[in-house]
């Protein structure tokens, strides 16, 4: 019987889900600004027309790279969680010294774009070291420069400006950098292009920009994370005044003229189209994109209206408007969209499961209940958190994962001796010896892990192939549970969820979608892969006992599955369990050629019932912990034996749930069957018995460790 039917199917296809994709992404602030840009655009050309023909676009796009430049360098600074109110007054400032030097002292070309950058990185200079050094309040330091700058450039030009108007110069390359083009695009705008490709990269792509959204996000967070805060505010206002006075060079080159208005309320358009672009205010939040789209759209209106004729107020006014809603909506999409991204991200669809075998009424059921793991021998008491899952190397040495990120390594007769073997940084999960000896471990949240035996710690994988047709990144390993290594030294993984993490797993099996996937690491390609795709909840992975395929669990579809690996079958995925009365956890081989599986909770009417109704289950999401009403049974222990067909042999039960609750692992060694689990402070084992001529769980040829 199959456990899903096509009404299954149809829930999961309905795409409403995707919605809190789509709010997750980081490109979702754009769209917004975006759309705002192209209708301002389209407006644009109706109210104006051959507004974006090709002769106005070029004249535009030289004024437009000027007050790009500017807003570059501004949105460093907001992004670093700061303003800056003087960049108009640097602007005019960089315009009078490259005036001055080409008219007055004759320079050459390059000079003048020299000192021009010189002097603004020299006022940005002086804001970052009372800002970033002293600590001042950006807004009053900022605004204290403008009054500076501009009452000594006031003094400059009341001096200066009849000898720069009464100048005549000849210099081809200064009037090229003003008027001239490449490859049609003029000169200013192919800087403008090629310093926000830079900004990009280091922004996205580099430690630079990290820094200053760590800082923009919270600065003392980035202190005490090792970042030089001082230091990064420091240069984002030194970027910030050398972009203003390039930009400041340019409108000398284009316009050739200096006056006491030049840059008068730059800053304010600047401000105004870096927040329509959705850099915030607080910092932390924006891209280089978005700033460049936001002053677009403030460019254009400003624009339109002078091209209207009406007066410069009715350009503060409307662009003041524009200021107070662009606030307006920034501050409350900030506030609200982890609420809406809450409420919209978890979409249950419908799932239905067979009933499930008899575990108490039925004697005669393979999965009777018994109290055989009521009495069990305790290891490490209070001296681990957590142990998820358990190992024994082959000097009998036992090792396990804590929540604090540790391995936890037990040795001497009654394993008395306890030592932190690796200090991971993440939660391991799932364990496994390689060939080498190397203790591999998936860590959530990280990927997969080794420790050499030294303790020395590697990583052997994070991400594996991105799927072609998914909102979500999902070749980010984000939920790595448990593994094995397959003879030929390739090691098998599964990833529970490529929507949730270890701190929200439990949604994943409310929302009911096949969010799992079953990987693959090859060590001698490093390389890693998806094999198999679509599991409900990918969880304990075990190589088979003649290592041609891989058993592994769907812990919410209550299956175990197996997937071929070598031999005619390679590829094919086949049910070995179709319908365990739990949700299966991990999976490892038993001494006589069978499997122990370990049930993690077992399940419930209310639970299967719950599957098929998933406006319910939304419901009740919102109102209730869902381990007040979906999860009843999950203290209650249980191991099961099967065999390669699927039969079950055995099952060893804790039905009050005090010795073993929420077991999620069990290894067989010399007679003991170890015993772990996610929420307990404790390593405990019980007596089996082992076949006679194997003291231990089947171990490969090539999977001969040595922990030496």
């Amino acid at each position: 019987m199959k456990p899903f039917f096509n009404r299954s199917a149809l829930s999961r296809l309905w795409p409403g889900h995707m919605v809190g994709e789509v709010l997750s992404k980081p490109w979702i602030d754009s769209v917004v600004p975006v759309t705002v840009m192209i209708i301002t655009l389209i407006v644009a050309e109706n109210v104006a027309p051959g507004y974006l023909g090709g002769t106005n676009i070029a004249s535009i796009g030289r004024q437009f790279s000027e007050i790009g430049l500017v807003a570059l360098g501004l949105a460093v600074v907001v992004y670093c969680g700061g303003i800056d109110l003087s960049v108009g007054a640097v602007y005019a400032m960089g315009n009078f010294v490259a005036l001055y030097m080409i008219n007055v002292l004759q320079s050459p070309t390059l000079l003048v774009l020299a000192a021009g950058l010189v002097v603004g990185a020299a006022m940005g200079t002086v804001n970052g070291v009372l800002i970033g050094f002293f600590r001042n309040k950006a807004f009053l330091t900022t605004l204290a420069a403008l009054v500076i700058w501009r009452a000594a450039l006031e003094l400059l030009l009341l001096a200066n400006a009849a000898r720069i108007a009464g100048s005549n110069i000849d210099n081809e390359s200064w009037f090229w950098l003003g008027e001239g083009s490449i490859l049609g695009v003029p000169v200013d705008a192919l800087v403008l292009i090629v310093v926000a490709a830079v900004f990009h990269i280091l922004m996205t792509r580099s430690r630079i920009g990290w820094r200053l959204q760590a800082v923009g996000g919270s600065r003392r967070a980035a202190h005490h994370a090792g970042i030089n805060v001082r230091a990064t505010v420091f240069s984002a206002y030194v970027v910030s005044g050398t972009l203003s006075a390039l930009a400041g060079t340019f409108y000398a080159a284009r316009q050739d003229s200096v006056g006491f208005d030049t840059g008068v309320g730059l800053e304010f358009t600047v401000i105004t189209g870096i927040i329509l672009g959705g850099v915030a205010l607080g910092g932390g939040r924006g891209s280089v994109i978005r700033a460049l789209v936001g002053t677009i759209i403030a460019f254009v209106i400003s624009n339109l209206l002078l091209r209207q004729g009406l007066p410069g107020g009715y350009t503060s006014l409307v662009l003041g408007v524009i200021l107070l809603v662009a606030m307006t909506f920034d501050i409350k999409w900030e506030k609200n969209r982890h609420k809406l991204l809450q409420k919209s991200y978890i979409s249950p669809a419908f799932l239905l499961l067979p009933r499930p075998a008899a575990i108490d009424s039925d004697p005669h059921s393979p999965y009777a209940m018994n109290a055989r793991l009521s009495n069990v021998e305790v290891i490490g008491l209070d001296q681990v958190d957590g142990p998820e899952d358990v190992i024994l190397d082959r000097e009998g040495r036992l090792y396990t994962g804590t929540r604090q990120g540790w391995i936890i390594r037990f040795s001497g007769p009654n394993f008395e001796k306890r030592e932190v073997f690796a200090d991971i940084g993440g939660r391991p999960l799932g364990l496994a010896f390689d060939a080498a000896g190397n203790l591999v471990t998936c860590v959530c949240g990280m990927g997969l892990y080794g420790v050499r035996p030294s303790g020395e710690i590697f990583k052997l994988t994070d991400h594996t192939n991105r799927s072609w047709f998914t909102i979500r990144d999902d070749s980010i390993i984000r939920l790595a549970d448990d593994l094995d290594v397959a003879p030929d030294g390739r090691i098998f993984f599964s990833d529970g969820s490529t929507r949730y993490d270890i701190h929200t797993w439990l949604f994943d099996g409310l929302e009911a979608r096949p969010n799992g996937r079953l990987l693959c690491y090859d060590p001698s390609k490093g390389t890693t892969s998806t094999v198999f795709n679509g599991a409900y909840f990918a969880n304990g992975v075990c190589a088979s006992h003649d290592g041609r395929s891989v058993l592994f669990a769907e812990s919410y579809a209550c299956v175990i599955r197996r997937l071929w690996i070598s031999g005619p079958k390679t590829g094919k995925v086949e049910v070995v369990i179709p319908n365990l009365p739990g949700h299966p956890d991990n999976i490892n081989r038993a001494s006589d050629g069978s499997y122990w599986l370990a049930l993690v909770g077992m399940r419930s009417a209310v639970w299967d019932r719950a599957m098929t109704m998933p406006s319910f289950r939304l419901r009740m999401i919102k109102q209730l912990p869902p381990d007040e009403w979906l999860c009843p049974n999950v203290n209650i222990g249980c191991i099961v034996k099967f065999d390669d067909n699927g039969n079950i042999l055995d099952c060893l039960w804790d039905r009050e749930g005090r010795s073993v609750p929420l077991v999620t692992s069990m290894r067989e060694h010399e007679g003991w069957l170890y015993l772990g689990g996610l929420t307990t402070n404790r390593i405990s084992r019980v007596r089996v018995k082992p076949r006679s001529d194997s003291a231990h769980e089947t171990q490969f040829p090539s999977m001969a460790v040595s922990s030496t």
